[in-house]
Order: structure tokens, then C-alpha cells, then sequence
């Protein structure tokens, strides 16, 4: 399986995923969201593997989505990398083994949301997470309406989301957002024992506990909210103060 943009092994009962695209910390394009699509396929599919790992490679998990690549598109070619987007994230969140999200830096944007699509989250408490739609005149998808608001509630979720601000690891594990922050050192040990501790266990149990969840949390109304995320999305990016938004963001972003 050739994989151009993410980096796929698996070992001892866990897969991982790993976002390759450090250069531009791994944002994410539509052969990224293909070939995470085409590792996630493997990894349900292979009995030994009992739970899944998505982290990224270098100083980002990812910034979200290519702006470059957003600038050039048409809104017809904007829906299908929507749809794309939003199939990818549907297979995360149904996905029947449990996931872990290994945060280990910035995750912005639709990086962000697939984390939130993850069962699990652990972090670096230097990590940078947050949803820059509301700077850059777009709307978040992945779920994250629900997602978020899940986790951390709905007063939260609307100040993270309104502000568009960032917070480190150890704020989001205060808020729940993440399930625990560390050292950035620890955090490939740390995710590497919480995988083996679930991989230990019934991967039948694993995958009924794991549709009983899903089901609690009312997850049939899913399509719906999604649904409404590709067109909130499509409304905000035909916007004229789109480009000039994302121009305004591109010249004042910087990476420490």
C-alpha cells in the first residue's frame, strides 16, 4: 500500500498513523484525507490490530486545512474535498476499534476536529489546539458540533468556537477536551501504555462497548448535523471577505 502522505505501521495489537506532511505541519490536503482513509481501511480489516493511534509527524499533529490549496478551488471542487472531508471523519468516529488521538502539537482547524472524531485524546501540555474558522470565514465539520459540545459542554464549546482562540494541552485536559496532557516527551510512552492496556482486552467487548457508546450518545442524528456543516461551510467560504480573511490570517500566523 503506497501512502504519500501519512506514515502507517502497526505493532503488537496498534496501528498508527502518523501525518506526514511536516514541512507545512501537516496540513491537510485531499490525498492526506485518502490516504488516512486507505491506513484506516487496513487497520479495521487486520484482526491483530485492536486499536488505533493518529498522531503527526514533526512539530504539528496538523494545522488543518492547505490554504493554499483551499485558495484555488471552486465551489464545486470545495464540496467534493467537503464530502471527502466529511466521509473520512464519519469512518473516525464509527470506526469499530477504539481510537487514540496523540496531540503532539499544533491541531487547528480540521486537525483539530479529528482529534475530537477520536475516542481518546492525549496531549502535550504544549500542544495548541483550537478552531480558527470564525478568523478565517469558514465553519468547523468533522462533527465537531456535537463533538465538542459533548465533551467539554455547550458554554464552552460556543467560547472556543466564537473566540476562535487557542489553549495549550494542559487547559484543554482541565476543560475535558483532552482525556490528559503531558510532557511532550511522554507522550509516545504515554499513548503506547493506554493502547496496550485496552489492546489487552476483547476485541469483541471492545467493539460492542464501542457501538453501545455510539448509540447512547444518540449518534443517528449524526447525518443531519452533518449534512448542515458541508453547507454552513460552503456558505462561509463564498463569502467576499473569505480571501481577504485568509490573507489577514496567512500574514499574522507564525510557528514558534
Amino acid at each position: 500500500m503506497e501512502l504519500s502522505c501519512v506514515i502507517y505501521d502497526k505493532s503488537e495489537g496498534v496501528a498508527w498513523i502518523r501525518l506526514n506532511r511536516p514541512k507545512v505541519l501537516n496540513a491537510m490536503n485531499r490525498q492526506m484525507w485518502q490516504d488516512l482513509q486507505a491506513a484506516m481501511a487496513d487497520a479495521k480489516g487486520d484482526e491483530a490490530v485492536k486499536v488505533l493511534v493518529i498522531t503527526g509527524e514533526g512539530r504539528a499533529f496538523s494545522t488543518g486545512a492547505d490554504l493554499k490549496e483551499s485558495k484555488t478551488r471552486s465551489i464545486e471542487a470545495y464540496r467534493g474535498y467537503l464530502e471527502t472531508l466529511q466521509e473520512v471523519s464519519r469512518e473516525v468516529i464509527r470506526f469499530e476499534k477504539p481510537t487514540i488521538a496523540a496531540i503532539n502539537g499544533y491541531a487547528v482547524g480540521s486537525g483539530y476536529e479529528l482529534a475530537l472524531a477520536c475516542d481518546l485524546r492525549v496531549a502535550a501540555e504544549t500542544a495548541q489546539i483550537g478552531s480558527p474558522e470564525a478568523k478565517v470565514t469558514s465553519s468547523v465539520t468533522g462533527g465537531a458540533f456535537r463533538l465538542l459540545q459533548d465533551l467539554v459542554g455547550p458554554g464552552k464549546a460556543r467560547e472556543l468556537l466564537f473566540t476562535g482562540e487557542y489553549i495549550d494541552g494542559r487547559e484543554a485536559a482541565r476543560i475535558g477536551l483532552v482525556n490528559t496532557a503531558v510532557p511532550a516527551e511522554a507522550l509516545v510512552p504515554t499513548v503506547n501504555a493506554l493502547a496496550a492496556k485496552i489492546a489487552a482486552n476483547s476485541a469483541f467487548s471492545l467493539k460492542m462497548i464501542k457501538k453501545g457508546l455510539q448509540l447512547a450518545a444518540g449518534e443517528a442524528s449524526l447525518e443531519a448535523l452533518m449534512a448542515y456543516e458541508v453547507e454552513a461551510c460552503l456558505a462561509c467560504v463564498s463569502t467576499k471577505e473569505r480571501q481577504t480573511s485568509l490573507d489577514a490570517f496567512a500574514n499574522r500566523k507564525t510557528a514558534p
